[in-house]
């Protein structure tokens, strides 16, 4: 049988010097503070699946906008074999309305300060600095209009 990684969106949604985690119910991460996100569904693109899992995980309704990164994240076991593969797509999304409350695959959501996350004394999962950053960075960047051919 051919193993095959997994793709996985992540939602990024900044409001008022705010970020939106949530705190993981599942493994990998259990317990951890990250981005809303899960499996991208068969037939679904990668910012449907970041708005789909963000409203599933938090209520927060918000639009995405864009891609931001993309992040390996691979686990051995104790044998140096592979036990789990994904690539998960970092994707910025457009607050429009909703508090978050904890939902599917969540054990609480909410809003956290922007120096809280960066001073990182919140137990969170791999790369959530990284992105946050990115996100940051891209928001400050001058948009360009599409070319058209």
């Amino acid at each position: 049988m051919s193993q095959t990684p997994k793709i996985g969106a992540l939602a990024v949604v900044l409001h008022q010097d705010q970020v939106l985690l949530v705190q993981r119910s599942k493994e990998p991460d259990l317990g951890l503070w990250g981005f809303p996100g899960g499996h991208v569904e068969w037939g679904e693109t990668v910012l449907q699946a970041a708005q789909r899992e963000l409203r599933e995980e938090t209520t927060v309704i918000a639009i995405p906008s864009r891609y931001l990164d993309n992040l390996d994240l691979l686990r051995w076991d104790q044998e140096g074999q592979v036990v789990s593969h994904y690539l998960l797509v970092g994707v910025a999304c457009d607050y429009q309305a909703g508090e978050p409350t904890a939902g599917d695959d969540a054990l609480d959501a909410r809003w956290f300060p922007l120096d809280q996350i960066r001073q990182g004394d919140l137990p969170m999962s791999a790369r959530v600095v990284d992105l946050l950053e990115h996100a940051l960075r891209a928001d400050q960047a001058p948009t360009r209009p599409l070319r058209r051919t």
